[in-house]
């Protein structure tokens, strides 16, 4: 087990900090994010971002890598955009053999 602190107020359950290594990189592009998505404080934005990747786990990294690769495609002229519905038909597609 973490060296990990706790606390407990009373506006909710106890809260557990943790300690994350992140190459600087990493932590400019997450600091870079949560202001522009308006969230209040980087803190904040991980606590979303975590919460997010538990309550949706049908999100894969591979499904991430995914979309990354095809934004990449997008920005540099390599791949045509593609229309809502031929999004969401890929998505039941992908989805169909499950």
């Amino acid at each position: 087990m973490s060296d990990a602190e706790t606390s407990s107020g009373d506006n909710g359950p106890e809260t557990v900090q943790i300690n994350l290594r992140l190459t600087q990189a990493f932590l400019d592009d997450i600091d870079t994010t949560w202001e522009e998505q308006g969230f209040n404080s980087r803190s904040e934005f991980l606590r979303y971002a975590a919460r997010d990747a538990v309550k949706h786990p049908e999100f894969s990294r591979e499904g991430w890598k995914q979309i990354a690769a095809s934004e990449h495609e997008l920005r540099t002229g390599e791949e045509e955009l593609v229309s809502r519905e031929e999004v969401t038909a890929m998505m039941d597609d992908d989805t169909d053999g499950e």
